[in-house]
């Protein structure tokens, strides 16, 4: 869809438009990329941002209810900040939201937020801020580069975040290349998962993540899959996270004995996730695998089957008001 003609504006914003976009969520570490390994996935939110009289955030699925739904929304935040960076006085605005992704369970819900704002109330601007800016401010808020990378970028991002500038690589997974991830009906935020984590390692340890990493990496690049069962093994933050997931490690000895390439906690948890090679077609053994180990420990997964999303965010219209919201995002996801 073209965006509409819009004629400016004394402040340099869009008044009469509404900003439509779909942001995918996302995978950290994949094992031994603490905070520098992120992959995009295609399960998704839906961010509408405009100008309004007074600011109102619409919340729509049941992965956003209990959210705020005044000025103190993340959403909102988020957007002010992209409108301070332009030099201009943030306006009230109106924003709706539905996402897929559920809330701390390690599949990037904040970052597919944080992205999605800076990604809308940038297309309100006049004159819109580079995409490398919106990446550098999202590093900022999330202190790492790996989720928001993800899902700003698509694909498989390769970042760091030195506390003052990040850069990145994007690699595009071979076509064959899946996830099947198993999500615990219980929370665990990322604060709490963080706080398991040792001031200190020893020196091996920082040796063995570095060239697990690097490996995983490079046979990511070439579509050496064979590689990853191996290159995926961790010492830097699984081991001091696994107790606060029953049945983690179990599911992380035992998943490439039944289909996955690989396996390791989504994120700071308590989701797991497992790449698969489609070409294998033991898709239903290893969510069998997954579902039985995590029960066998009293924890009640949800299987999904996801693949990655080569795109990031992505916008849907800039537009008037000709569709809802929600005729936009049912249109989306039966495509």
């Amino acid at each position: 869809m073209r965006k509409a003609e819009v004629e400016p504006t004394p402040n340099g914003i869009r008044t009469d438009v509404t900003a439509v976009v779909q942001v995918p969520a996302s995978t950290a570490n994949l094992g031994p990329g603490f905070d520098s390994l992120g992959m995009a996935l295609d399960l998704y939110a839906w961010v509408a941002m405009s100008t309004a009289e007074e600011t109102q955030v619409h919340l729509h699925g049941q992965e956003t209810q209990g959210l705020p739904k005044g000025a103190d929304n993340l959403l909102v935040q988020v957007a002010r900040k992209v409108f301070e960076r332009a030099g201009l006085q943030a306006p009230e605005l109106e924003v709706s939201v539905y996402s897929e992704i559920p809330l701390t369970r390690g599949l990037g819900s904040s970052a597919s937020a944080i992205i999605g704002a800076l990604v809308a109330a940038n297309e309100l601007l006049l004159d819109p801020l580079p995409r490398e800016v919106l990446f550098q401010m999202a590093c900022a808020m999330e202190r790492h580069p790996d989720n928001v990378g993800a899902s700003l970028y698509g694909g498989i991002v390769i970042a760091y975040w030195d506390g003052k500038e990040a850069q990145h690589l994007k690699v595009v997974p071979e076509s064959h290349l899946e996830a099947v991830v198993a999500i615990p009906e219980f929370e665990l935020s990322t604060k709490k998962a963080r706080g398991v984590l040792p001031e200190a390692l020893p020196m091996r340890d920082a040796v063995f993540n570095i060239g697990h990493s690097n490996v995983l990496v490079a046979a990511l690049c070439q579509g050496r899959y064979d590689l990853i069962r191996s290159a995926m093994k961790d010492k830097l933050h699984q081991p001091y996270r696994a107790p606060l997931i029953p049945g983690m490690e179990e599911v992380l000895a035992g998943a490439a004995d039944h289909g996955a390439l690989g396996a390791a906690l989504s994120g700071a948890g308590p989701t797991l996730i497992a790449l698969v090679d489609t070409r294998e077609n033991r898709m239903d053994e290893l969510s069998a695998f997954l579902s039985e180990t995590m029960g066998k420990h009293g924890i009640r997964v949800t299987i999904r089957r996801l693949a990655p999303s080569a795109e990031g965010v992505r916008l849907l219209t800039l537009q008037g008001d000709h569709r809802t919201f929600r005729e936009i995002v049912r249109k989306e996801q039966v495509q």
